[in-house]
């Protein structure tokens, strides 16, 4: 004999129907609660990013109906993915993936020994301070002439631009739906690999992945080009080349599989 459902279950199963077309990251996730998001950081952060502060003064609207219009959550009041990764106070607890491994490795191989190493598990604002500075923090500077007489000028090993949007990169174009696995940063002596599962998706092929755009997780990306964590659709691969180039350090490697994308960049000679 089965139980026929409660009133709070059809609700909920009717509210994962009307989303299971839906990109993964405007589906609602269903282990989670509103609870379960930043609200503060929502209002300080997040919401001033998408609207003007004159009309944020005017908003009386509830703060749910702010989290709805904006994607984070269903009409409903259930977190999106969108939501848990953009606002989660513990994302990975409902996107088992949802988080970055950073590696630092003291040689050039996997054999080499681990002298630094993080698990980066908060939202896209922490993920993204946390992760500047880490990076920041694992760079070496060189000295080289500079333009005018008697100067000398200090150069990073890697560019920071290009370094950022990889990795910003990856946390937009990761597959989040069937894979577990992290974004990965393997930083080696001689290079910095980048990893993120997910092959190309739509649009994208391997043979065209540098003139062809297409979005696996939009809300996230449209969340991200709102929050300055990118700067223009579409000129990521651009932006890690010019900044590699202007650097004068090796060309960055890009390689691509059905399941997974990575770009290596090579420190200067």
């Amino acid at each position: 004999m089965t139980r026929e459902a409660g009133p709070d279950e059809q609700a909920l199963l009717a509210e994962t129907k009307r989303f299971a077309a839906a990109p993964f990251d405007a589906r609602p996730v269903l282990t989670a609660t509103e609870s379960d998001l930043d609200i503060r950081l929502f209002r300080t952060t997040y919401l001033p990013a998408f609207v003007a502060v004159e009309s944020l003064e005017e908003n009386q609207r509830p703060v749910e109906a702010d989290l709805a219009w904006l994607r984070l959550t269903t009409p409903g009041g259930m977190p999106t993915a969108l939501g848990v990764l953009a606002l989660g106070k513990d994302p990975s607890a409902h996107v088992p993936g949802a988080y970055v491994q950073f590696i630092r490795y003291q040689g050039t191989d996997l054999d080499a020994p681990v002298v630094d190493q993080h698990e980066l598990r908060g939202n896209l604002v922490g993920t993204a301070t946390r992760l500047s500075a880490l990076l920041a923090g694992h760079l070496r500077t060189r000295l080289a002439e500079g333009t005018e007489l008697f100067r000398e000028e200090q150069l990073p090993d890697y560019p920071l631009e290009a370094l950022r949007e990889m990795c910003m990169n990856a946390i937009m174009h990761r597959e989040y739906e069937v894979s577990n696995a992290p974004v990965r940063i393997a930083w080696f002596d001689d290079r910095i690999e980048v990893t993120n599962p997910g092959g190309p998706f739509g649009q994208v092929r391997a043979d065209n992945f540098d003139r062809v755009n297409d979005y696996r997780n939009p809300g996230l990306a449209r969340a991200m080009k709102a929050l300055g964590y990118v700067n223009r659709f579409g000129r990521g691969i651009w932006r890690i080349r010019s900044a590699m180039a202007r650097a004068g350090s090796p060309v960055p490697e890009f390689r691509i599989d059905d399941s997974s994308w990575s770009v290596v960049l090579r420190k200067w000679p």
